[in-house]
């Protein structure tokens, strides 16, 4: 996404700048990071586009209603098996 506008202004040549940069980091880190096993809270509320906080309190064991999927604990670590978010979101239904 490279734009060579000379009539945008500097600002906004900054902040395409600023996004295409943003977005070369991201990759650049996909690439270098293996193919992880066991994702973090973060990572796993990423994967399955929810936050981490709706995560979180559903994994207490006083939660009303437990997180569908199992963590795994790790060093003290909440982390989850990649394999077991592909199920769940494979048992998802499909709205039609």
């Amino acid at each position: 996404m490279i734009v060579n506008n000379s009539s945008s202004s500097p600002k906004k040549q900054a902040t395409d700048l600023q996004a295409v940069l943003s977005e070369l980091r991201q990759l650049r880190a996909e690439v270098r990071a293996p193919l992880k096993r066991l994702l973090t809270v973060e990572e796993a509320a990423h994967y399955l586009a929810i936050s981490p906080k709706s995560i979180r309190n559903r994994l207490g064991p006083k939660a009303a209603k437990p997180f569908p999927i199992r963590p795994v604990r790790v060093s003290g670590r909440v982390l989850f098996r990649k394999d077991d978010l592909d199920a769940f979101i494979d048992g998802l239904g499909v709205a039609e």
